[in-house]
């Protein structure tokens, strides 16, 4: 069989799709720039119509494979979900302790042209919210578990390659349009060369912040599993990319699972499990950021950083609003608007600032979620010691190509 080509692989055709969308963006007229919001919202409705499917067709059978050991591994996920996060969100308030106070951020940004609205409109609306499928997804494949049902079993089974073949031929297929599209609107707006430098100090620190917490992840992930973690995120550059262009775990979803189908190193069951699991709770990036930026604007408008007791109690509260955020653009900031509130005490002008300044990095935080749930993945592999390929493992699983 022979190896694809970089110039035909999804990544590159990302990184096209955002260069292009820069230069069509910059170049567009309103008129032409309607057109472009018409097919983005178009293609984007129709990848939010499939993110519950791929949640329902990756968990539930990912739990009936898993049988006996399905709630131990939930409960370890979603504590490693909860773990993670509020350690991000602890190493993200000791870095904002030492820098913050250093820098001297304007705290207002330029004003960029406005999306004309859309002269047509198509609304594909999911069957059901992500956090139904999710919730629905583990129950009907506890239950699958409990009953023994193998007729449902099947079923399952036969669903999730239906789903899959949904992922690969119509998702995959249509992500390097709408990233495009993504990028035509942002350069149109000005938000990519008017708004950026604004915050650009505080958000390559974050990003910074982002690599070191993924290599922490991949770390444990290594050290856990007694492999070499490098196995699994050398994989995860065109999820990377999609994170970056579309904003959204769980837009980003198919092409996580598609890349972390070619790690050799995870269990293919834990993997179908974790992956789509981790999408919508596990937002490590997203809470690294978030905690960062409120030490931020608070000391923009108040010339001083929040209480210490203050800030520990939102960190802890976070991480919990973190499981439950939505994996969708601006879904943690905005699940935790009212801890933003009630616990750190910012006013409208500073939640306003808190959404402009997250929205300019939204995306670069999602891909720090994306990479970071396969590092999440080899860890509950190697709690639960199913490492395809080690010797002597008597739950030794082959890899996917040879299924």
């Amino acid at each position: 069989m022979k190896k694809k080509s970089f110039f035909s692989s999804l990544l590159f055709k990302l990184i096209v799709g955002i260069i292009a969308g820069i230069i069509i963006g910059s170049l567009s007229n309103e008129a032409f720039i309607s057109v472009i919001h018409v097919i983005k919202t178009v293609l984007g409705s129709l990848i939010s119509y499939v993110v519950p499917l791929i949640v329902l067709g990756f968990i539930a059978p990912a739990i009936v494979s898993l049988k006996e050991n399905a709630g131990k591994i939930l409960s370890t996920t979603l504590a490693l979900c909860y773990i993670s996060s509020v350690g991000a969100a602890f190493f993200s308030f000791i870095a904002g302790k030492i820098i913050i106070p250093s820098l001297n951020i304007a705290s207002q940004t330029g004003v960029g042209k406005e999306i004309p609205e859309s002269l047509f409109k198509l609304s594909i609306d999911p069957i059901m919210p992500v956090m139904t499928a999710l919730v629905t997804a583990v129950l009907l494949g506890l239950a699958v578990v409990w009953t023994k049902s193998e007729s449902f079993e099947k079923l399952l089974l036969e669903f999730n390659n239906i789903v899959l073949a949904i992922v690969n031929k119509v998702v995959i297929a249509i992500l390097p349009l709408f990233i495009l599209t993504t990028f035509a609107e942002l350069a149109y707006e000005g938000a990519i060369i008017n708004e950026l430098p604004v915050f650009l100090k505080v958000i390559l620190i974050v990003i910074v912040g982002h690599f070191i917490w993924m290599s922490l992840l991949y770390f444990i992930g290594g050290a856990v599993s007694k492999t070499n973690p490098s196995e699994v995120f050398k994989h995860y550059g065109p999820a990377y990319v999609t994170a970056l262009g579309t904003m959204s775990s769980a837009a980003t979803l198919s092409v996580a699972l598609k890349c972390a189908r070619k790690a050799k190193t995870l269990d293919p069951k834990i993997r179908d499990f974790a992956i789509p699991l981790c999408s919508n709770t596990h937002l490590c990036g997203s809470v690294l950021t978030e905690v960062f930026f409120v030490m931020t604007v608070s000391q923009v408008l108040t010339g001083s950083l929040p209480e210490t007791a203050n800030m520990i109690v939102f960190i802890l509260l976070l991480g919990i609003f973190a499981i439950a955020a939505p994996g969708v653009p601006g879904g943690t900031v905005m699940a935790s608007l009212g801890l933003i509130i009630s616990v750190l005490g910012f006013d409208d002008t500073g939640t306003a600032l808190m959404l402009s300044i997250f929205a300019l990095q939204d995306s670069f935080g999602t891909a720090c979620n994306v990479t970071g749930d396969g590092a999440i993945a080899l860890i509950v592999t190697g709690l639960f010691h199913k490492v395809p390929g080690r010797n002597g493992n008597p739950d030794y699983i082959p890899p996917v190509e040879q299924i």
